[in-house]
């Protein structure tokens, strides 16, 4: 099972996969969370883990790859990084950090002013993802950046799911319809987990949603939690809202 989760900034995307990440693996399943945004420092934080080495210097760096992407130029589809399809086990251990079942990759990050954008990290993140092959036991979760920008590098087309995480604020309630369009136009279901809600907003934010069998979780809001994000300590899923969302996922959407 091949999950995406996204969001607008500061919705709580990177909270919700570790969560989940650590919720799923608890159920006796090994996790991948595959790192795709490029200004994200804090997601291994809350893994417990080590930053990786971007997974774009297994492709000789981001200048390496950038150079196959113009040499194909116009056909930009035609560009192939990847030989043959990758499992979890292929993945070079100096890619990755681990603990707990749980390995975390980083396709790559901003480094360095003037560096580029990174289109290129997208496209090979987009096929890295569509080329893993998963053993039953094995769930990937993919952290993206804030907005929508990953569904225009359609790195959602090799997942079997899109989990929108949606906060109390208007701009979140307008991105989910969004989301649920173009999630629509490549026929992938897309499911709302409510986050940071309390007595306040949660019956609001529910009523505003046209079908609510689409919410799978309300997460509310937690100062504990909130704290350890800050501190960039390691957060643990202790919340009843995140296993119940994780047997719905395993429920519904495992092959």
């Amino acid at each position: 099972m091949k999950l995406v989760i996204c969001g607008k900034g500061g919705s709580g995307k990177s909270t919700i996969a570790a969560l989940l990440a650590k919720a799923t693996v608890k159920t006796g399943n090994s996790v991948l969370v595959i790192d795709t945004d490029e200004s994200n420092f804090g997601l291994h934080r809350q893994l417990g883990v080590e930053l990786p080495q971007d997974f774009m210097n297994y492709l000789g760096g981001k200048d390496v790859a950038l150079e196959k992407i113009m040499a194909a130029a116009p056909d930009y589809e035609s560009v192939s990084f990847f030989d043959k399809e990758w499992q979890i086990a292929d993945i070079p251990s100096k890619y990755y950090s681990e603990k707990n079942g749980i390995k975390l990759i980083a396709i790559g990050k901003i480094h360095e002013v003037g560096e580029g954008c990174a289109c290129t990290m997208g496209m090979v993140a987009k096929e890295f993802i569509g080329n893993l092959n998963l053993n039953s036991n094995e769930v990937v979760l993919v952290d993206t950046e804030a907005g929508i920008e990953h569904f225009g590098r359609a790195v959602e087309k090799g997942v079997d799911a899109i989990i929108m995480v949606i906060d109390p604020s208007y701009e979140s309630m307008k991105l989910s319809e969004k989301v649920l369009e173009l999630s629509s136009s490549i026929e992938k279901p897309v499911y709302y987990v409510l986050n940071k809600v309390d007595a306040t907003n949660e019956q609001f934010m529910m009523e505003s949603i046209s079908n609510q069998d689409m919410i799978i979780a309300a997460i509310p809001a937690n100062t504990a939690l909130s704290v350890a994000g800050l501190k960039g300590n390691e957060i643990m899923a202790d919340d009843s809202g995140i296993e119940n969302m994780n047997q719905f996922l395993m429920e519904n959407l495992r092959k």
